[in-house]
């Protein structure tokens, strides 16, 4: 460890305060004060903290408050079990005051690629000495993770204290509705809390599930963000494009601006079509803003972004595919919507800040290598777009010789879809569940397997810990495969288990 004091923090009283306003000559007066504004914030927290998956706390007392919390959590309605209405949640945000309305937010639905996405404007928006937080579901190991701020989930026993500040309140509405709060909404309230608390100057919020009754969406966000869509939740969202367009369009605001991943056309026409009913502005990926050029790099990729106000070139991210590649464009063109350019300023975000910012992005999860010798990915496709997609950049940026999949994905999915997706780039697939009650029954996803695959190249282990040793085995078996892998993929919580089992609990 050094044995330097640590420089001693600016001085951000009035004073300051007008001097960093006048210093910034060369930028916009808006962005200024904005700017000057947040660092009398940043200085109550520090520089963001990292993004590191939180282990259990080291605490007895901690851990047991924390497990207590998740228990009493665990005993509401859980995330797959909806009531497509947000009354229960209004409820509970005008008991505490509307806390959501503090400050600003930015609101992300779609199908695949949210959680990057957010991440991503996490990030952004943090390297520009904004105070953030961020909300994201599901969580991969720590219930802890989907709550953010400043870049870093927040401490177990800040969990602990916020669920305990808003508990008489959630009572009160308990006793006051027809069903209790679920889960989902429980955390909304909480996170909702905590970003007020901290304070935070801009949220970062994913829907749960849809977007129009979803629990997030008793915000008012400046900017809604809505990556790819493709049909998944189809029992609740519906059947088509357009139908579960419609659903994800809820979140647009009157007079926002819309940040619009490519689309299916039937899907961009519901979302148009909304825009103009509430008079919100809409950026198109492909249109307004998009990925110019982009290569494979060492441990990611480089490439050269078009936002709102021009070209970003020389872009360095260490995420793998085709697909971080446009979540990344939908997320610069988020942050400058953020900022108002495009509309109210004709320039640039700087564009150092922007290549500091995407370098420092880690999205745990998703393409993940937690292991070396044989490699081990962990991907949380579930869906056969997502799988697609991962098949995709794993074939561009690894040069596996043999790839086996571990396959455990929940109920209720597009399984055959996704084993579809996968069984171009595995030669053998090893299908196993989780521990949860969501997951599928292995015999059932074995006899999908067995009609994708062949029965030669399947094997089933019902345990996850045997799935990743007989996986780990088949990759290593034989000399002539040095460059085998393996890939662990099909549900969040899937790879969430395997990442601790693989040992990686930071």
């Amino acid at each position: 460890m050094s044995d330097q004091s640590p420089e001693p923090e600016p001085d951000v009283g009035p004073d300051a305060f007008e001097e960093i306003i006048e210093s910034e000559t060369d930028r916009d007066p808006d962005l200024a004060v904005i700017e000057a504004g947040s660092r009398t914030l940043r200085t109550q927290a520090g520089p963001p903290k990292g993004d590191g998956i939180p282990a259990r706390p080291t605490d007895p007392a901690v851990d047991q408050a924390l497990r207590e919390v998740e228990q009493e959590l665990a005993s509401r309605w859980g995330e797959t079990k909806l009531e497509p209405s947000r009354v229960r949640i209004q409820a509970l945000m005008d008991v505490l005051g509307e806390p959501q309305r503090t400050y600003q937010s930015i609101h992300i639905t779609g199908t695949n690629g949210k959680t990057s996405t957010a991440r991503m404007i996490e990030m952004l928006l943090g390297a520009f000495d904004l105070r953030t937080g961020r909300y994201s579901s599901p969580h991969v190991q720590s219930i802890t993770e989907r709550i953010s701020v400043d870049g870093a989930p927040v401490p177990a026993e800040k969990f602990i204290e916020t669920y305990a500040d808003i508990k008489p309140f959630v009572d009160m509405v308990d006793s006051q509705q027809q069903y209790r709060l679920s889960f989902f909404e429980v955390l909304t309230g909480m996170a909702y809390a905590a970003f007020a608390d901290a304070p935070v100057e801009v949220a970062i919020v994913e829907v749960g599930m849809g977007g129009s009754w979803d629990a997030t969406n008793v915000i008012d966000a400046g900017v809604a963000v809505i990556t790819p869509i493709s049909l998944d939740h189809m029992d609740r969202l519906g059947g088509t494009p357009e139908e579960i367009a419609t659903e994800k369009s809820g979140i647009v605001k009157p007079g926002a601006t819309v940040v619009m991943a490519q689309q299916p056309v039937e899907a961009a026409s519901v979302v148009l079509k909304k825009a103009v009913e509430v008079d919100a502005t809409v950026a198109r990926e492909g249109m307004e803003f998009g990925v110019v050029r982009r290569e494979v790099a060492v441990g990611g990729q480089l490439m050269t972004l078009r936002g709102l106000g021009g070209e970003y070139p020389d872009i360095f991210l260490p995420l793998h595919g085709a697909h971080m590649a446009h979540n990344a464009a939908v997320a610069l063109a988020a942050v400058e919507a953020f900022f108002g350019i495009g509309s109210e300023h004709d320039r640039t975000l700087d564009v150092d800040t922007v290549r500091e910012a995407f370098a420092s992005v880690s999205s745990p999860g998703r393409l993940e290598l937690v292991r070396s010798s044989p490699s081990v990915l962990l991907d949380a496709a579930h869906n056969p777009a997502g799988a697609q997609a991962a098949a995709a950049a794993i074939t561009e940026a690894f040069g596996f010789s043999r790839l086996i999949g571990v396959v455990g994905p929940s109920g209720g999915k597009d399984v055959r879809g996704l084993l579809e997706a996968l069984e171009p780039i595995l030669a053998e697939v090893v299908v196993t569940r989780n521990s949860t009650y969501r997951a599928m029954d292995v015999d059932a996803l074995a006899g999908l397997a067995v009609e994708v695959f062949g029965e030669d190249r399947v094997q089933v282990e019902p345990r996850l810990d045997d799935a990743l040793e007989a996986a780990i085995t088949l990759a290593e078996e034989e000399d002539e495969y040095a460059g085998a892998g393996v890939l662990v993929t099909g549900s969040v919580i899937t790879v969430g288990e395997a990442r601790l089992l693989l040992g990686r609990d930071r």
